[in-house]
């Protein structure tokens, strides 16, 4: 029958050596590290990403501006596609809006794929006329959050296991050379009636 003692490197036994004490602890450090400190090592990360990702969308905000306009250049006859993309590709051609006061303008605007000569599109523009993406929205200010969260938590967690492997390794030899030292004392005790 096989039993299996738990706890065992806690107890005072005399079995017990230094290094299983010293591991038993490692291993609880390793496992608050993980249950603790990688979420919050993800948590923070994510607070800070998310209040750049807010600054630079309310920057880009500020920077441009969106206009309704009607498509006026060529349009790609067929433009590649992605499988399995639930977003078709933007192209850029031109585009003529009205500024009150200003008159017509014309430019070259990225407009969504499959618009055709003549639709009535949203595009957007920066303070020198050039056609730009539009800035980041509230789904893409969060995706950024929780993807920098995710990977702060996975490289601590990273971090954290391969510092316990090293630390591992560590007392593996530190546990081989005390077992070395133990059988060169006792060793002969045993081997001295056989020989």
């Amino acid at each position: 029958m096989r039993t299996r003692v738990r706890w065992w490197r806690w107890r005072h036994n005399p079995l017990r050596r230094r290094s299983d004490v010293v591991e038993a602890w490692i291993a609880l450090a390793v496992a608050v590290l993980l249950c603790v400190g990688a979420p919050l090592v993800g948590a923070v990360t994510g607070l800070r990403a998310h209040g750049q990702a807010r600054s630079v969308a309310a920057a880009q905000r500020s920077e441009r501006h969106m206009v309704r306009a009607v498509v006026v250049g060529g349009t790609p006859e067929q433009l590649p596609s992605v499988q399995g993309s639930d977003q078709a590709h933007a192209f850029r051609t031109s585009v003529r809006w009205t500024v009150p006061g200003e008159g017509t303008k014309t430019a070259l605007a990225r407009v969504p794929a499959g618009t055709r000569t003549g639709d009535v599109v949203d595009v957007w523009f920066d303070r020198q006329g050039h056609g730009v993406a539009p800035p980041p929205d509230e789904t893409a200010v969060w995706q950024h959050t929780v993807t920098m969260g995710l990977c702060g938590a996975s490289c601590a967690a990273g971090v954290v296991l391969l510092g316990h492997g090293v630390v591992r390794r560590v007392a593996l030899r530190h546990r081989l050379a005390e077992w070395e030292r133990e059988w060169a004392r006792t060793g002969p005790d045993w081997t001295r009636g056989r020989a």
